[in-house]
C-alpha cells in the first residue's frame, strides 16, 4: 500500500542527464548539508559531471569519506567543514567562497524540531537553532554570494518543505516559522535577483526519508520520497531553471488551507486534547 501511495503522490521529475551535464559543465556549485540525506544523494547525481562541487557540512569524517569516494569522478570535489549556525564559522566560510567564482548555490542544510510549545517554555534554543540554520544562515550566504552570482548569471536553489505553503500545524512552530521565513525572504527578493540575471528556484519537497524525520514516530509509516528521488528533482530544476517544484496535490491542500482554515484549527485543538 505504501509503495502504491508513493507512486501516486510523488511523481518524480527526472533530469535529462545530457542537458544537465551541458548546463553544469565547468560550473562551481555550493551544496550545504552535503554529508547525508538529500545533499549526499545530490553529490552522487552530479559526480560524473565535469564541475566543481563545494560540499559544506558539520561532519568532517563524512565529508572526507565523500571526497575520497569521488576522487576518480569527473567532478572536482572540495569540502568545507562548518556549522552554519555559528557566526564565526559562517564568517570564515564566506571569506573562503569570496576567493572563488560561484555559479550555483544550493541551500539544502536544515534543522527540524517537532515539539509542543508547552515543552519548549525553557527551551529558547529550539527556536534559535532553527532560525539560525533555516533562515539567517541562507540569508547571509545569499547576501555574500549575490555579487558573484551577478557576474556568473548564476542560480540559487532553495530546498524547502511543502508544508510552508499550507496552514500551520501544531508542534511545528520552530521549524515552520524558520522555513517559512526564508521562503518569504527569497520570494520577496526574487524579482530583484531576476533583474540581476540570477535565476531562483525553490523545491517544495514532501516528506523525505532522511535522518531528520527519524525522531518523529508518526512519520515512520507515512509515504515519503527517497533522498535519491529528491536529488533528481533538484537536478531537474538545475537543468530547467524553473522557478519551483511542488507535488501535484499541493495546490489542492493550499486551497483547502484557505477554505477550511477554521476547521483545520479545530482539528489541531482536538489533536492536542487527545494527547
Amino acid at each position: 500500500m505504501i509503495k502504491l501511495l508513493n507512486f501516486l503522490l510523488f511523481f518524480v521529475h527526472k533530469p535529462n542527464m545530457h542537458r544537465l551535464t551541458q548546463r553544469l559543465q565547468h560550473k562551481t556549485i555550493i551544496i550545504t548539508g552535503a554529508s547525508y540525506g538529500i545533499g549526499e544523494s545530490l553529490c552522487y547525481l552530479l559526480a560524473e559531471i565535469d564541475c566543481n562541487l563545494i560540499l559544506v557540512a558539520r561532519t568532517n569524517d563524512k565529508l572526507c569519506e565523500l571526497k575520497k569516494q569521488f576522487a576518480m569522478s569527473k567532478a572536482k570535489v572540495d569540502i568545507y567543514v562548518a556549522d552554519l549556525r555559528d557566526k564565526n564559522q559562517i564568517d570564515e566560510f564566506i571569506k573562503y567562497i569570496k576567493t572563488l567564482p560561484i555559479d550555483i548555490f544550493i541551500n539544502n542544510a536544515g534543522k527540524s524540531i517537532c515539539r509542543p510549545i508547552m515543552q519548549s517554555l525553557d527551551r529558547l534554543h529550539d527556536f534559535e537553532r532553527t532560525i539560525k540554520l533555516n533562515y539567517l544562515a541562507p540569508v547571509q550566504l545569499c547576501l555574500a554570494l549575490i555579487p558573484k552570482l551577478q557576474q556568473s548569471k548564476g542560480h540559487i536553489i532553495n530546498v524547502s518543505a511543502v508544508n510552508v505553503l499550507f496552514a500551520p500545524t501544531v508542534n511545528w512552530s520552530a521549524y515552520q516559522a524558520s522555513k517559512s521565513a526564508f521562503d518569504q525572504w527569497l520570494r520577496s527578493a526574487m524579482p530583484e535577483l531576476q533583474n540581476q540575471q540570477i535565476k531562483v528556484s525553490t523545491v517544495y519537497l514532501p516528506l523525505v526519508k532522511t535522518r531528520m524525520i527519524e525522531p518523529t514516530k508518526v512519520y515512520q509509516n507515512l509515504p515519503a520520497l527517497q533522498p535519491k528521488q529528491a536529488a533528481m528533482i533538484i537536478g531537474y530544476l538545475l537543468q530547467t531553471q524553473k522557478r519551483q517544484y511542488k507535488p501535484w496535490w499541493a495546490i489542492i491542500v493550499q486551497l483547502a488551507s484557505v477554505l477550511f482554515n477554521g476547521i483545520w484549527f479545530k482539528l489541531n485543538c482536538y489533536y492536542i486534547k487527545r494527547k
